[in-house]
């Protein structure tokens, strides 16, 4: 969630020309991140930022980068960033300040994209590089980039870069890059390998916490349906006549994503599908025209879980729980953005009360069950209490009550 602040950017030592130009942009205030972070980004210091997302973490570096780069005679920064959707979205901030402050220049670097196209780009010598790890490592592979002039250096969403297998190509990465240099990390949750990376790679950074590890947004209501695996496409349409905003379905697999995808397609509701089989021009046409309401429903693997800025989500449901706890707390940050109220609608099957206990460790909170009236209530396998009936007004106790006493 984006939270408005009576700060203005005034005091946070941005340039005139950089208020002139987000006073265009209609940006006021900035959010609790950027107002703690870009002071000591712009001093040149290095960095860890904690913030839940949809906080604005990607203008908080963006500003101290443009600052600073056009005031050096030579460098660039690196933006690594785990996915193509992040990557793009990440360049699109860039693009509505940098061109208006000058001869600054970013170039995307992803998969799914031309490789000739890159290279053309980058013989341009860009001042900012948006990389995905794996493309990133082919142009240095293939050397057709070389990382000895990075001076700023910034990993966005890096616990999920780890999460996804990512660490080699990252600490390659890092060791490819001046020992000389300010590091910014930004991420949602700080587990123990960021930290012991951070360590590794940083010096004295400036802890920025604005929410603690595995916190959610406030406006975003919370509920947990226990369900059987074959009850949970009828509770799917259930929720679907319920809600008549934009859904955003989370499932673990990609065949999966197909065939719910699909089934919402016969059942004759404007689907579209994200994940790692889609070519990233039939990734951008999901995401584009879930945001033009072409597309009702966008269902994603954890791929989407970062990466998409969509303002006005009204439920995020998860179809099938996350195999990590962290990424619930990316999943449900998708709705309840920039003011707005959001919900969260999970499915829980009768054999993962492990998984919901998970979850509610991470968010220091429990998860409000709840049971659909048309939709026989299940229990947890160790639970003999039944949950009470009632659609969205009837709150019944939470999963930590339910546990065998």
């Amino acid at each position: 969630m984006q939270t408005e602040s009576h700060h203005t950017f005034d005091g946070l030592g941005l340039a005139p020309k950089l208020i002139e130009i987000l006073d265009k942009l209609k940006f006021k205030h900035p959010t609790p991140i950027q107002h703690k972070a870009i002071t000591p980004a712009l001093e040149g210091k290095d960095l860890i930022g904690i913030a839940q997302t949809g906080t604005g973490k990607t203008l908080s570096f963006a500003l101290p980068i443009i600052q600073r780069l056009s005031i050096m005679d030579k460098g660039r920064a690196l933006v690594l960033v785990p996915t193509r959707e992040l990557a793009i979205q990440v360049n699109e901030t860039f693009l509505k300040i940098a061109p208006l402050y000058g001869t600054l220049r970013a170039t995307v670097l992803i998969g799914g994209a031309s490789m000739g196209l890159q290279i053309q780009a980058l013989r341009k010598h860009p001042r900012i590089l948006i990389a995905t790890p794996g493309r990133l490592i082919d142009h240095l592979e293939q050397h057709t980039l070389t990382l000895g002039d990075v001076a700023i250096l910034v990993l966005d969403e890096a616990d999920r870069m780890l999460d996804m297998g990512f660490e080699p190509q990252v600490r390659r990465i890092l060791r490819s890059v001046p020992k000389e240099r300010q590091t910014l990390f930004y991420s949602a949750t700080m587990p123990k390998p960021i930290l012991d990376m951070a360590a590794q790679h940083m010096k004295l950074p400036v802890c920025v916490e604005i929410a603690k590890s595995g916190a959610t947004p406030e406006r975003v209501a919370q509920e947990l349906y226990i369900v059987s695996r074959e009850r949970k496409k009828e509770l799917l349409k259930k929720l679907l006549a319920q809600y008549h905003g934009s859904v955003l379905i989370f499932c673990r697999t990609k065949l999966d994503a197909k065939r719910i995808a699909w089934q919402l397609k016969e059942a004759g509701v404007n689907a579209a599908q994200i994940h790692s089989d889609r070519t990233l021009a039939q990734r951008r046409e999901a995401l584009e025209g879930f945001k033009k309401a072409k597309y009702r429903v966008l269902v994603a693997t954890d791929i989407a879980a970062r990466g998409i800025d969509v303002t006005g989500i009204e439920v995020v449901v998860n179809y099938d729980l996350p195999e990590e706890a962290e990424n619930y707390v990316h999943r449900i940050g998708r709705t309840g953005r920039a003011g707005h109220e959001g919900r969260a609608i999970s499915f829980a099957t009768p054999d993962q009360g492990e998984d919901v206990r998970r979850i509610e460790r991470l968010m220091r909170k429990p998860l409000p069950i709840l049971s659909h009236p048309e939709v026989p209530a299940e229990l947890f396998y160790e639970n003999r209490v039944q949950p009470k009936p009632g659609f969205k007004s009837s709150r019944v106790r939470s999963f930590g009550s339910l546990r065998r006493r």
